[in-house]
Formats: C-alpha cells, sequence, structure tokens
C-alpha cells in the first residue's frame, strides 16, 4: 500500500521540504498539498518546482506558491471505470480519492493496479476437494501451494490488481485455517468478512446470510479458479448489455472419434467426418445485481446453476462472457500439476 504520509505535504511549508519529501518517493514524484484543515488543495512534483524557479520564486518561497490547483481526483462515492479509465489516459499514475470534506482517504496507484472496479467479492472456498486428497487432508484446497503464494492468494491478487477491497469468503471444511492465514485483510487494505457454514449450501446458498454489501453489483466465484479473466472487460460488457447477471464461460471442445450422419427421420442427408463440436462451459465466475440474491432461498441449499434457472424463468437478462486468456478449475491433480508450470512462465 501507498504510503500516504511520505506523500503529502503542508501548503505553508518550504520548498526545501518538498525537495527532501521527493527525493524519498523516486517513483513517484508527486506530493499531495494539503491545508491546515487537512483538505486537498493541490499537487507539487518536480516540475512544478522547476517551472516555479522560471518564473522568479525562489528556494525561500512556500509550496502553495508552486503547486498545481487542477489536479485530478476521485470521489469515493464516485467510482467509475471510465472515469478512471480517462484519467489514466492522461497519463496519471497517482489519483487520490477524496471524501466529502476533501480530504485525502486513500491513493490508487496505477503502478500496482490497472482500475478500480465498484464490485463486492463472494468467494467459495468451502468444498473438501476430495479428488485432490491426499493433499487435502489436513489442509483445504485454497491454501494448496501454487509456486510460494496459495491458490486463494493468487485469486485475491488478481481481483485486487482491479481494485475490488470488499471480499465475503464462504468457508466449511478446515475453514479456520483459511481464516486464520488471511485474516481480516487490514495488512493489505483490503476487507475479509467471512460465511462459516454449517453445512453444505451450494455455490449460491451461503450468500442469503450476508446482510449487507458495500456496491450494487456483486463478483461471485469459486476460491479454486486459477485464471488471468479480464474483469474490466467483464464488468464493461455487463453494463453495456444492461444484463441483470452475467456469466463467465469458458469454451469446451469434443471430438467425435467416428463420423456423424445428417438425418431427416430415417434418411441420411449428409456426412461428417470426425467433427469437433464447441460448448460453451460455466467458468464459475458471476457478476450479478445484488437485488437478484432475493431469489436465493435461505439457509437452504442452492448452487448456481438453480440461481441462474429461477433468474431465466422471471424474465431476468442473462448473459455470457467468454474469457480470452488462462482458466483452470484445480480439481483434479492433474490440473494442479499443470497451474505450477503455468505459474512458472507468467510471473506469480
Amino acid at each position: 500500500m501507498l504510503d500516504l504520509a511520505l506523500h503529502q505535504i503542508q501548503e505553508s511549508a518550504n520548498i526545501m521540504l518538498a525537495f527532501k519529501k521527493l527525493n524519498r518517493i523516486p517513483d513517484n514524484l508527486t506530493l499531495f498539498v494539503i491545508n491546515s484543515k487537512g483538505q486537498m488543495v493541490g499537487t507539487l512534483t518536480d516540475g512544478d518546482i522547476r517551472r516555479g524557479f522560471i518564473r522568479g520564486l525562489q528556494l525561500t518561497d512556500r509550496v502553495s506558491d508552486f503547486l498545481t490547483s487542477d489536479f485530478h481526483y476521485l470521489n469515493d462515492n464516485d467510482l467509475t471505470p471510465a472515469e478512471i479509465k480517462g484519467i489514466k489516459n492522461k497519463g496519471v499514475k497517482l489519483l487520490p480519492v477524496l471524501n466529502k470534506n476533501s480530504e485525502i482517504i486513500r491513493v490508487i496507484d496505477f503502478n500496482k493496479i490497472k482500475t478500480i472496479l465498484p464490485l463486492d467479492a463472494v468467494l467459495m472456498a468451502g468444498g473438501r476437494g476430495e479428488r485432490l486428497r491426499p493433499l487435502t487432508e489436513n489442509i483445504p484446497k485454497p491454501l494448496l501451494k501454487i509456486g510460494n503464494k496459495t491458490i486463494i492468494e493468487h485469486l485475491m491478487e488478481h481481483l485486487c490488481f482491479y481494485g475490488i477491497r470488499f471480499y465475503h469468503i464462504a468457508i466449511r471444511y478446515l475453514g479456520e485455517q483459511i481464516e486464520n492465514y488471511l485474516g481480516d485483510g487490514t495488512n493489505k487494505g483490503i476487507n475479509i468478512q467471512y460465511i462459516r457454514e454449517t453445512q453444505e449450501m451450494g455455490t449460491m446458498g451461503s450468500v442469503s446470510s450476508i446482510r449487507s454489501f458495500n456496491n450494487d453489483h456483486i463478483l461471485v466465484m469459486n476460491a479454486d479458479l486459477f485464471t488471468n479473466i479480464d474483469l474490466e472487460d467483464f464488468y464493461q460488457a455487463f453494463l453495456d448489455q444492461k444484463a441483470d447477471i452475467a456469466v463467465a464461460t469458458t469454451p469446451y471442445t469434443v471430438d467425435m472419434p467416428y463420423a456423424v450422419m445428417n438425418l431427416e427421420d430415417d434418411k441420411i442427408t449428409g456426412l461428417k467426418e470426425k467433427p469437433s463440436f464447441t460448448y460453451h462451459s460455466n467458468a464459475g465466475i458471476y457478476l450479478i445485481k445484488k437485488e437478484l440474491f432475493k431469489l436465493i432461498p435461505v439457509d437452504k441449499f442452492f448452487n448456481a446453476t438453480d440461481f441462474i434457472h429461477s433468474a431465466l424463468e422471471k424474465g431476468f437478462e442473462v448473459i455470457r462472457f467468454p474469457i480470452i486468456g488462462y482458466w483452470i478449475d484445480i480439481g483434479r491433480p492433474e490440473d494442479y500439476q499443470k497451474v505450477q508450470e503455468i505459474a512458472k512462465h507468467i510471473g506469480h
């Protein structure tokens, strides 16, 4: 996380202090200028100081004489991906987020994250991982290591790259290990809450116990996935198509070992020699308007397929989003070995 104290300076400070502070942050070279009330009033870079000297300012002058008062920022409750993308395209690397009193509450560092998506994430991490035994006899599947990080860490780092800060994790089998390992997320600048299942609830069943969300749109996904799905594109497609639910899909090809006949009753009208058929499989990643969670029965087993069937029956808009990139459901030993090899080549 960015150390805000290093990047803030009072407008009344001497410009020499600004030089010293800029020297401590060589990767960013941007200071946020605040007034005596703690409100942000401008930014200061080495370029601002240089231009000030050209105008005749001196080393004894104050920061307020050098600062740029026309700066980019976001309000805490107005984080739209389109606005963020526009600001990024102007070359902004550090973007302050202000509260209603114009105080800085955090800074978005675009050197480390791609965007800020207004989403809560619900991760399903309660399964027993039966097919991976004996690896999962004493450890829950999300805590198995891929390289030097656990499966769930890889997943959450990917979500954090898209600015997702609020997490609900459904746990059951050996769930206390996951809770102890991840904690409440404070050390990573995120918020983690846990859904402690006492019985198997299905992909969606445990969501019914969540009392409140921080955003109107919710990302629900399995916690045993290894993927680089572009969540910004996923979310934008969800918005553009005015969907109520978006389901990420992955292609699954079936190769037929024999010729397949085209028939009209008992008459053969053609043949296809060993054709391939491609289907769009559910990838276990969903974007959902939170008001649709009213379709989920309370404290009952309810899978994602049950949820989608219910939504379709009631006329809600359900779309698919094809994943471009890699996606592996770590269900079998061979899947686990495959992700170990992939991770060696993609910098995880």
